[in-house]
């Protein structure tokens, strides 16, 4: 299979582009940095934000391997902090990663894969799209509408052979809090003790979390079944 990842320089896109690497897919995977990426599948420049950047590796990746059979939404960015005083420009931007940008390489992608009846669609969310975490609204909000966006694209592209399945990662050992934007971490907030306790704990928590290489398993899995769920739940939380 010809299979796009998005977001592999580390954690779950690196893990599952290796594992399907050595499964002996043609793996493409993608990063801001991509030059910075050490492994053995093929990489390619790419900023998910960038909407026209997005239309040109798709059709770059066709031209070159004939086709992509599989897609894997996987780049993302946290945001954690106090709602009250999130700054919206910090809200904005992780619902531009973490939804806008996929869905706009989805409607990039599907007129391929309509065109050959066949195609599959994983999108790595995360448990957080299931509850609301304190001081993780604005990121477990970005996730569920990533999750639910799906959940309606899987019944529309039924009749064309296309099938779109969530993954939603509980506590894995991966770089999101370290890779996140911390929206007015204010000394001065009523909430600033509890906030900091809070991550704390979930900063020591996934410090010692669980292998990504498990969910590069379920991919794995997930691909070489016919008629795949729509949602699977991973790892521990």
């Amino acid at each position: 299979k010809v299979i796009l990842i998005t977001g592999t320089s580390s954690g779950f896109g690196k893990s599952i582009a290796d594992k399907l690497h050595i499964s002996g897919h043609q793996v493409i995977g993608t990063s801001r940095n991509a030059e910075s990426i050490k492994s053995n599948f093929k990489t390619m420049n790419l900023d998910i934000n960038n909407y026209e950047m997005s239309k040109e590796v798709i059709s770059k990746i066709i031209k070159i391997y004939g086709r992509i059979d599989i897609l894997i939404n996987n780049a993302g960015i946290n945001i954690t902090g106090p709602l009250e005083s999130a700054n919206m420009s910090d809200v904005k931007k992780v619902f531009e990663t973490n939804f806008f940008s996929h869905l706009n390489i989805i409607q990039n992608i599907l007129p391929h894969m309509r065109s050959n009846k066949s195609g599959l669609i994983i999108n790595v969310t995360s448990i957080a799209g299931y509850l609301g975490l304190p001081f993780w609204g604005a990121y477990c909000a970005s996730k569920a509408s990533f999750n639910i966006i799906a959940e309606s694209l899987n019944i529309e592209l039924k009749n064309f052979n296309i099938d779109v399945v969530n993954i939603a990662p509980g506590d894995y050992k991966t770089e999101i809090l370290s890779n996140r934007v911390d929206s007015n971490n204010d000394s001065e907030s009523p909430y600033h003790n509890e906030y900091n306790r809070v991550i704390n704990s979930v900063n020591g928590k996934m410090e010692h979390g669980r292998d990504p290489d498990e969910v590069a398993d379920l991919v794995l899995k997930i691909i070489k079944q016919k008629n795949p769920k729509i949602n699977y739940l991973v790892g521990g939380f």
